[in-house]
């Protein structure tokens, strides 16, 4: 429904519309001198027509992404709970380091000798890494949490295959994240899927059923996706490594042990750890990400190149599988990694501290743990029993025959000024609602959004109110889009 005023404005919220339904061709915002009669090389492939640029004078340009800047959210406008994402405040401090001209003029194909610098914060944080998981060696090329994932199966597929033995199954939980199964198909694997039980965990009893000497590996999310810790990971571990397997790790929940938790100390072989979550590096839109990858004594000599070591000379890389690396898989992708999150990340872990780290994992269970208390007076929690980790999780049973789904409910939510939180996921859970409000956010923040989300589910528990709800949001710029049909129809190009 759109507002009633002439221009579909609303108040401020100005009605936008694309650059280039906005000015005309013969208008620039700045003036360029005549281009001089010159012989063109093109080859007849000279253009036919106008190249299809607006024309704004400047002030209409700079309003226009204006404009579009206040349409977006983040994390500096307001509270992100997105589950299992770890949608933190991002320190400044953090940005500044990154762009000191030595770490931002670096260019990778630099000598080592010109760049020793960037080799040593690319080796300090490689330490820190090692020494919060316990573990003896690491892999800081990957360039995202699935790019680890990767790495770490190939790094488990390289040591069969170094003692000849050809195994083809990889167990999947039903709690892992989604990338994991896709990441074991890619390398080749076949997935086999183990079920959770009733308390959210993997089912050990099936798991075991499951081990043989087919299977490669296991990839499990711990704390896992359900928001919980795997409470008998030693046994799993254990059972694993009896099998002859690996045990593989998804480190994109470690915020929530960080400093608390050694994961050697579980009998984990491998593990990824997303940089652009725990280490507070700004996170969302594709990236930028980092999922450098700690391995164990089993598998550190399979680990792709390049890595740092030192030399003769000072710092130098090791980019070939020769000598030190002579078992590596080979090389993850080009260059040394995602360096600007490594320092990104670095600047986080050197300002925190090992206490602070410690404290931030402390306090983002904390919250969480808050939430799950207070929203159990309407809501309903997936798993009561005990507390949860890093992110509170709900299912859809507060809304039965209410007419309102969990979908309705997070769109009521933007109109209330809220991001919603992650909705259907994990699929074991029907109409989840996941929660994370991270270790940056204040009891007043969190207490405004229990506030909100209460207030929310009593108005659709009275009843009544079920074409409310579906008719939201109402006061976004867009109202609610057919989201399945922008999925599976996108339109990528606009047309006159």
């Amino acid at each position: 429904m759109s507002p009633n005023t002439f221009t579909g404005n609303r108040a401020l919220v100005i009605e936008e519309p694309l650059i280039f339904e906005q000015g005309e061709p013969q208008r620039s915002g700045v003036d360029l001198p005549q281009a001089p009669e010159i012989a063109d090389r093109l080859g007849g492939l000279e253009r036919q027509g106008a190249i299809g640029l607006p024309g704004l004078a400047e002030p209409e340009c700079v309003r226009h992404y204006t404009r579009l800047s206040q349409k977006n959210f983040g994390i500096d406008t307001g509270f992100y709970p997105l589950g299992s994402c770890t949608m933190k405040h991002n320190p400044r401090l953090n940005e500044k380091a990154a762009r000191l001209p030595g770490f931002a003029g670096v260019h990778p194909l630099q000598p080592a000798s010109t760049v020793q610098g960037a080799l040593e914060a690319i080796s300090l944080l490689g330490r820190w890494l090692m020494d919060l998981t316990g573990m003896p060696a690491i892999a800081m090329s990957p360039a995202a949490g699935a790019h680890g994932e990767l790495c770490g199966l190939m790094a488990i597929r390289a040591a069969h295959e170094d003692r000849g033995d050809a195994r083809q199954i990889v167990l999947v939980p039903e709690s892992a994240h989604g990338t994991n199964p896709a990441t074991a198909t890619l390398c080749g694997y076949q997935v086999v899927s183990i079920p959770a039980n009733e308390k959210g965990r993997v089912d050990l009893a099936a798991l075991k059923a499951k081990l043989d000497n087919k299977v490669a590996a296991l990839m499990l999310t711990n704390p896992n996706t359900c928001g919980l810790f795997e409470s008998e990971i030693l046994e799993i571990a254990a059972a694993v490594k009896a099998a002859g397997a690996y045990f593989y790790c998804d480190g994109a929940n470690f915020n929530a042990i960080v400093g608390r938790v050694k994961v050697a100390d579980l009998g984990i072989d491998a593990m990824h750890i997303n940089l652009h979550k725990t280490f507070s590096t700004p996170h969302g839109g594709g990236g930028p990400g980092a999922g450098p990858v700690v391995l164990s004594e089993r598998l550190k000599a399979y680990a792709p190149v390049p890595f740092v070591r030192a030399g003769e000379n000072g710092l130098e890389l090791v980019e070939h599988c020769l000598g030190d690396g002579e078992k590596s898989f080979g090389r993850m992708k080009g260059f040394h990694g995602q360096f600007g999150v490594m320092i990104r990340s670095l600047a986080y872990i050197l300002s925190m501290g090992g206490n602070g780290l410690w404290q931030a994992s402390s306090d983002a269970v904390l919250n969480a743990n808050y939430l799950l208390a207070r929203l159990s007076a309407e809501l309903t929690p997936s798993f009561p029993e005990g507390p949860c980790m890093h992110e509170a999780l709900f299912d859809d049973r507060f809304l039965k025959d209410t007419g309102v789904t969990t979908l309705d409910f997070a769109k009521a939510m933007i109109d209330e000024g809220f991001h919603p939180m992650t909705m259907y996921f994990p699929l074991v859970v029907h109409g989840a609602l996941l929660m994370e409000p991270t270790e940056t956010e204040s009891k007043q923040t969190l207490d405004q959004y229990v506030e909100t989300l209460l207030s929310l589910a009593r108005k659709a528990k009275a009843g009544g109110a079920a074409d409310d709800f579906k008719a939201a949001p109402r006061m976004t710029p867009r109202r609610r889009l057919d989201e399945t049909r922008a999925a599976r129809s996108p339109v990528l190009r606009w047309k006159p």
